[in-house]
């Protein structure tokens, strides 16, 4: 795994229960789950890697339980990323550090929740979505200026949302769906 960034000296941020800490060392839950166990500390591009990382994950859910779960899972996983983003951006001092990427996942999950399992789809989905993640349309470019945690979800939300408007017509008119 890659070496954890310098850590902040931000004697203010807080641990799970309001205890203060220094800086979250990367097995914290909260880092854990905001740096989708490691993946947003991969040098260069760690959206596209958090995205790329987030479709095996999506597969599994939607081959062993349902497509359906995978609704239900990114909107779970959501509300989790926005606790665990507040924790690290309150660490580290950055308020949307690079390194997390449990937006790109929750995004990318929404993204292909109507896919079919089929490898093209996926790939279709996940082009989409980076595509309406870096764009930001509005009111994507208006969620990320949200404070804290919330906006660091929320923008990816909205464009995994999108994304998801344009893929389903695409696969329908490709016979896919």
């Amino acid at each position: 795994m890659p070496a954890e960034p310098p850590a902040s000296s931000n004697s203010s941020a807080l641990k799970g229960g309001g205890e203060p800490i220094d800086a979250l060392s990367w097995s914290h839950p909260a880092a854990l789950i905001a740096r989708w166990f490691g993946v947003g500390l991969l040098p260069s591009a760690p959206g596209t890697w958090g995205s790329v990382a987030a479709l095996p994950c999506a597969w599994a859910i939607a081959y062993f339980i349902a497509k359906p779960a995978l609704i239900v899972a990114a909107v779970a996983l959501f509300f989790l990323g926005w606790w665990a983003a507040e924790r690290v951006a309150a660490a580290s001092g950055i308020a949307d550090d690079s390194t997390i990427v449990v937006d790109e996942v929750v995004g990318q999950w929404l993204a292909i929740s109507a896919a079919p399992l089929n490898p093209a789809a996926y790939v279709l989905g996940f082009t989409l979505f980076r595509v309406f993640d870096i764009w930001k349309p509005w009111p994507v470019s208006w969620a990320e200026r949200l404070p804290g945690g919330l906006g660091v979800m929320a923008d990816d939300a909205l464009a995994g949302l999108y994304a998801l408007i344009v893929l389903v017509p695409v696969l329908r008119f490709l016979g896919a769906l």
